[in-house]
């Protein structure tokens, strides 16, 4: 499978759902660093299920165990590795699935490419569960940046059809703690419409929006090695995430150029633009702008509603009625794997550009 990401700062996830464990092992981040694993565990709980009604009710520690890459409290150049175990697996909740697959999970593509032999329970490798390491590797990454000046946040855009307000582009502002919005009373009614489907055995999906701040002009390449490409490729291995954009995004294909363009100017002997419809990124560079973009995430597939499917034995249509723990909306979640996702994919780029004497 391929489950590893980066060039300079590699990153291995492995693990199943329902196995023993899930883990990551980080190969390039620097040595001589001391990470503040309190901090680390505060962030790994904001992902972490069953700390709120609104979220499936799997309960996991989610305690990193570090088995190398620490000496004495600091990084030592040895790759990070670290497991965190699965001590609330049910895979009987999965039981007979392998030959009826859920809809819009990968179950029926993954027995394809795999033959049959891939770890079913609760998608396996597939499962949203690998997002666990993926945000110790990240939350790593985001205290190694924010020493260097560079912080990455992000809070919820949008539920179903409820918004936030927006990042100010120019000088976005980092949401409160607890349920990660700008404007409370949108807060509030997004908890209400994440309610409102569990309730009825349905999901909801929605929107993240984040944010990197302090980030030099000039990080990444042209083509495909591009600040996009690289943030792109992260945030999809996010499971549930459909789409990504940048800055002005698809709203900016109604714009006429002389709307869309940012004007530069100097500011304390820095270029800076007046408008950031770019997001921050030209030419796969980042311009010493914030970089924003979002990422839109399908609602949950796990619902408790009849769906229909098929038998693949024999090809037999069959109403599937899932049981089990899910959650009805994953975006509150999700907001610290987009920070974390974005972390990776930044490190790397400013690793390879040797920005910094680390």
């Amino acid at each position: 499978m391929s489950s590893s990401f980066g060039t300079v700062l590699k990153l291995q996830l492995f693990g199943e759902s329902h196995g023993p464990a899930v883990g990551m092992c980080l190969d390039g981040f620097p040595a001589g660093f001391r990470p503040d694993l309190t901090a680390l565990q505060t962030f790994l709980d904001r992902r972490a299920p069953g700390r709120s009604a609104l979220t499936s009710a799997r309960r996991e520690a989610d305690r990193p165990e570090f088995l190398s890459g620490l000496a004495d409290g600091l990084t030592c150049g040895a790759p990070l590795t670290a497991v965190l175990p699965n001590g609330d697996a049910h895979p009987a909740d999965y039981a007979g699935l392998e030959d009826t697959p859920r809809p819009s999970h990968a179950d029926y593509p993954a027995a394809v490419k795999y033959h049959g032999a891939q770890a079913a329970s609760g998608g396996g490798h597939f499962s949203g569960r690998l997002t666990a390491p993926l945000c110790v590797a990240g939350g790593l990454c985001l205290q190694l940046l924010a020493a260097q000046g560079v912080e990455i946040f992000a809070h919820i855009a949008q539920i179903g059809s409820i918004p936030d307000r927006a990042f100010d582009p120019l000088a976005p502002e980092r949401p409160g703690s607890g349920f990660p919005v700008l404007d409370t009373a949108a807060g509030v009614a997004m908890r209400a419409e994440i309610a409102a489907a569990a309730a009825a055995g349905d999901s909801v999906g929605g929107v993240v929006e984040c944010a990197v701040t302090g980030l030099p002009a000039g990080v990444g390449a042209p083509m495909f090695g591009g600040m996009e490409n690289r943030l792109a490729q992260a945030l999809f291995a996010i499971p549930a995430v459909k789409g990504v954009e940048f800055g002005s995004g698809f709203a900016g294909a109604a714009l006429r150029g002389s709307e869309n363009n940012d004007p530069y100017y100097m500011e304390n002997g820095a270029v800076r633009t007046r408008t950031n419809h770019a997001g921050g990124i030209l030419g796969g560079l980042s311009t010493g702008m914030p970089i924003v973009f979002r990422a839109a995430f399908k609602p949950t597939p796990s619902i408790a509603l009849p769906q229909q499917t098929v038998r693949l034995s024999d090809g037999a249509p069959v109403t599937l009625e899932l049981h089990g723990r899910h959650d009805p909306c994953i975006v509150p979640r999700a907001v610290p794997c987009v920070e974390a996702a974005a972390a990776l994919a930044v490190l790397d780029a400013a690793l390879e550009a040797r920005i910094w004497k680390l």
